[in-house]
């Protein structure tokens, strides 16, 4: 990896602290093999081979994608990948089936009209393809809003040459709220998974997997009865979110983004050269778009695409043209995401980190 200078490397770039990032990393796999638990983590947070290895050092048992890209990266590091999102269209399903034939490859999905396309492709290139039936757990986006259908798509994976039913997937993203006032909603979920593998076991279907979890609710998975493994990812970087929620501390933060001061002449404003293409317009209901690193109480009010605008109206703090400070963004995965690759500190180093999985397009080492 390339070496780099932080007081000279130009901004905005996101920073990164390995140290951290192995912290965090030895934590969660700890936690879920204290549990019974594996931890599969959704690598879209950083879409890194580096930080994919921390990850599976420290004890992940497989990776989790969201992109044919980050499913043809990962591929090189671990022989058990997780697609956790409808492979829809020839071209996904060409590349999907073009992935190692060796390969324990499993695809969550929520219909019978996004099953039969994958079987009758794997069932042509001789392949089974394990098939997770997502089911909806409160947050309305996708997956089986009944146990009926979720027998009924499973029952379909099970009898279809092609694929294999190995089990349900969900992801109670609509818990955001702080951590000691989750258990209504953490036991409302556990409730639904429990009804749903009742009815899955009523109709002869086990599954091997259930798999579930997000970083608002990573420390009480356990809660969730039945649960088999964890797909947080956003836990390796922490941001402002997990802060509010209660599941991270400012120690734990390894990810933020770098940036330099750029004017001071609106009185009670500073601006920085992070915008929106840095940090991601990814607000809170009217509570900014981030906090400043090093002065917590610094709220950046406004974004535009290359301008951050940062309150100064909670503290004494007077910054200057020039100086740089670091931003904690409200959602780290997006921010990771408009960047070309990280600074990261290594120990008393700091280099370039790639961002391998990022894009769309085919993925060739």
């Amino acid at each position: 990896m390339k070496a780099a200078d932080p007081a000279t490397i130009e901004t905005p770039v996101g920073y990164l602290d390995l140290s951290r990032v192995r912290a965090n990393a030895r934590r969660v796999a700890a936690y879920a093999d204290g549990h019974g638990l594996r931890w599969r983590p959704h690598i879209k947070t950083h879409k890194s081979l580096e930080v994919a290895r921390i990850q599976l050092e420290a004890g992940a048992s497989g990776l989790t994608v969201a992109t044919l890209r980050e499913a043809e990266v990962m591929a090189t590091l671990t022989p058990d990948i997780l697609l956790a999102y409808p492979p829809v269209g020839v071209a996904k399903l060409e590349r999907l089936l073009a992935l190692p034939r060796e390969l324990d490859l499993k695809v969550a999905l929520d219909a019978p009209d996004v099953l039969a396309p994958l079987a009758a492709a794997a069932a042509a290139s001789g392949r089974t393809v394990g098939v997770l039936v997502e089911l909806d757990v409160g947050l309305g986006r996708v997956g089986v809003r009944t146990d009926a259908d979720l027998v009924r798509v499973a029952e379909v994976a099970a009898s279809t040459r092609g694929v294999a039913f190995r089990g349900i997937l969900f992801y109670p993203g609509h818990i955001r709220v702080p951590r000691e006032s989750q258990s209504s909603s953490v036991t409302q979920v556990a409730e639904r998974l429990r009804a749903a593998l009742d009815a899955l076991g009523a109709a002869g279907l086990e599954p091997e997997i259930v798999s579930g979890g997000s970083t608002p609710t990573l420390w009480d998975s356990h809660l969730m009865t039945g649960l088999t493994e964890i797909r947080s990812g956003s836990c390796i970087f922490f941001d402002r979110e997990a802060l509010d929620v209660g599941v991270a501390s400012s120690e734990d933060l390894a990810y933020t983004v770098l940036t330099t001061v750029v004017s001071t002449a609106v009185p009670g404003h500073a601006v920085v050269d992070a915008g929106s293409k840095a940090l991601a317009k990814e607000g809170r209901g009217g509570d900014g778009f981030g906090v400043v690193f090093e002065h917590p109480e610094v709220v950046v009010r406004s974004l535009s695409e290359e301008h951050g605008v940062l309150d100064l109206g909670a503290t004494t703090w007077r910054p200057t043209i020039g100086e740089r400070v670091r931003i904690v963004p409200n959602h780290v995965c997006v921010s990771v995401n408009l960047q070309d690759a990280l600074l990261a500190q290594d120990g008393e180093a700091h280099r370039m980190l790639t961002l391998d999985a990022r894009g769309r397009g085919p993925w060739t080492a």
